[in-house]
């Protein structure tokens, strides 16, 4: 018997690519329901040659507009959501650590299709949301362009 999950916050990873509109849009249904709030993150990576904490202003740019864009798409879906930047030196241990500290009960994120040497691969920061998050995933996966069918 299914349960149905209790949530009050969901955490959304985005980072500029074709499924964040898809992406906004399930967890917007996913909050409407529970009347939970949504927080739509992007995470700048710094090299591990800069301090963690360098300014990064091409990058800061980027990621802005990407999160004001993501507020937009929300406000089309009828829902108003936080965003925040976060700095790192990668994306999946950033997008966990924000999940534990603010207590998200609902990780939606999407990945590209994508092969890989003949194989799909979600890569890095997908498979270490999935191995790590400490509360329920979703994962939206876009659909594979006609070239990358066999």
């Amino acid at each position: 018997m299914l349960r149905r999950m209790e949530i009050e916050k969901v955490l959304v990873p985005v980072s500029g690519n074709c499924v964040d509109g898809e992406v906004l849009r399930l967890a917007c249904e996913f909050a409407q329901k529970s009347e939970a709030s949504v927080c739509a993150v992007y995470v700048i990576e710094v090299e591990r040659s800069l301090p963690l904490d360098a300014s990064l202003e091409q990058k800061t740019s980027e990621a802005e507009e990407i999160v004001s864009r993501a507020q937009e798409l929300a406000l089309e879906y009828g829902y108003h959501i936080d965003t925040g930047l976060l700095q790192a030196r990668e994306a999946g241990p950033a997008i966990i650590h924000e999940a534990v500290e603010g207590r998200a009960d609902l990780i939606v994120m999407g990945v590209g299709y994508r092969r890989r040497l003949g194989v799909f691969d979600m890569g890095a920061t997908t498979s270490h949301v999935l191995r790590e998050a400490p509360c329920h995933v979703v994962l939206y996966r876009a659909a594979a362009a006609p070239e990358d069918i066999e």
